[in-house]
């Protein structure tokens, strides 16, 4: 099919009742995907622009201040706490980032799209997949390297922020599902990130300082769940429960994980078309989170000196870094829309009939998008300042571009379709202020 072609059409002996993949949820959904998207999409243009000025920085003469200003050394020794800044960005500021996480995460397990097993099993099954097949990428790539199968799971992450941005600079007219689709498969892709970090990269475990933490959590959780929401009480219960996890040897995002899951997601009146307090506090917090959290983290991540085309193709010669690239752009691609695939024949969905696979494929090159999570694993796994964790920088920031190129290519071939497709669901608008597409999929 050609990309300009019109989106396929419902065959006529299809049997009725039977399940689309990417059908469009409902509108209050709809809606809020929506909201959640531009948001991103403001974060995603501010990260990447950490990241540049970073990358620009490090390989200026003036490279060494932007190291003395990334190693500098903040806060009291007396409580382990004297951490260089580009720790406190990647222990403490994706803390926040990470509670967004945990907010949503739970939002959609229990009042999202996510809740109907049906729907849930599409970006399960895509992000299980879009995470065994680069990892599995990246250790043939790295059989027999001395410790570099430690860093297998540096490419399983999207960055959802980075991906969402790419999407607002070309213009793409997203279909309602896929556009749904990208924001659960990322929230599925965070939970399984969180549960990695938290069972492969934790060392030097405290038990003491692991069950103290729980008391501000269970204190945290007290107020929240009887709707008390002072950020004079919340914060401080959060920084206590942040510093006891680091302390544990847990990494301290997941204290910022653990505390967003303890938020209720509906509200006591029943009401389902107004805000939750887990969605209040997602509303306060992911600008926070997005405007400040994440791009700071990119400017202190990315900086790394490449050292001209010679260092890059030194860089590249790493199979660490090879196996990053590959896992980023081929084994996300195969993941997705193999295991996407693999459902549709196997339970014999058919595709929603404004899609085509081709709209598929291009969504999982955009989910090799990896950057955020991807490179805290990689200083995870192989310490900061080390060789090796600025090849995984060289890696990430490669097949994170390389990924973010082909997506492009394709889905702005899709645009013309896209746009049809958009302007076909929001044409017919009741007073309800619903457009009527919302409507007829509802009773059907």
């Amino acid at each position: 099919m050609s990309p300009a072609s019109p989106a396929p059409q419902t065959p006529p002996d299809r049997p009725a009742g039977r399940p689309r993949l990417f059908a469009r949820g409902t509108f209050l959904e709809h809606s809020r995907t929506a909201e959640i998207l531009r948001a991103e999409t403001t974060g995603g243009l501010l990260l990447i622009a950490g990241a540049a000025i970073a990358i620009i920085w490090a390989n200026t003469p003036w490279s060494d201040v932007y190291e003395s200003i990334r190693d500098q050394r903040v806060g009291p020794s007396s409580l382990h706490l004297d951490l260089t800044l580009g720790a406190w960005a990647a222990d403490g500021l994706l803390a926040v980032f990470f509670f967004v996480a945990g907010l949503e995460l739970k939002r959609e397990f229990v009042a999202g799209d996510l809740r109907d097993p049906r729907r849930a099993a599409v970006p399960v099954a895509a992000a299980v997949g879009g995470m065994v097949a680069p990892a599995l990428i990246f250790v043939l790539w790295n059989l027999g390297g001395d410790g570099s199968l430690r860093g297998w799971a540096i490419p399983t992450a999207t960055d959802i922020a980075f991906a969402v941005a790419v999407l607002a600079v070309i213009s793409t007219h997203l279909p309602t599902g896929l556009r749904t689709f990208l924001l659960t498969l990322a929230v599925v892709d965070d939970l399984l990130a969180i549960t990695i970090i938290a069972i492969f990269y934790t060392s030097d475990l405290d038990l003491l300082f692991l069950a103290l933490a729980v008391v501000p959590i269970g204190l945290f959780a007290l107020l929240v769940q009887r709707r008390i929401h002072s950020a004079w009480l919340l914060v401080p219960l959060a920084l206590l429960a942040w510093a006891l996890v680091h302390e544990s040897g847990v990494h301290a995002t997941v204290a910022g994980v653990l505390l967003g899951f303890t938020v209720p997601v509906l509200r006591r009146d029943g009401r389902e078309d107004a805000r939750g307090l887990a969605e209040h506090l997602e509303h306060l917090v992911r600008p926070i989170s997005a405007g400040f959290a994440v791009p700071v983290f990119a400017f202190f991540a990315a900086g790394v000196t490449v050292g001209g085309l010679s260092g890059l193709t030194d860089s590249l010669g790493d199979p660490v870094a090879l196996g990053i690239v590959f896992g980023l752009v081929v084994g996300k691609t195969v993941g997705i829309t193999g295991s996407t695939w693999l459902l549709a024949t196997f339970t014999r969905a058919d595709l929603d009939d404004d899609l085509s696979w081709v709209d598929v494929f291009g969504m999982a090159l955009l989910a090799g998008i990896g950057f955020t999570v991807s490179l805290l694993i990689g200083e995870l796994a192989f310490g900061h300042g080390s060789t090796t964790t600025d090849h995984v920088k060289v890696g990430v920031l490669v097949g994170s571009l390389t990924a973010a190129v082909l997506a492009s290519v394709v889905l702005r071939m899709r645009n013309r379709v896209y746009r049809r497709i958009c302007e076909l669901e929001e044409r017919d608008t009741d007073a309800d202020g619903v457009p009527d597409v919302f409507e007829r999929d509802e009773t059907s």
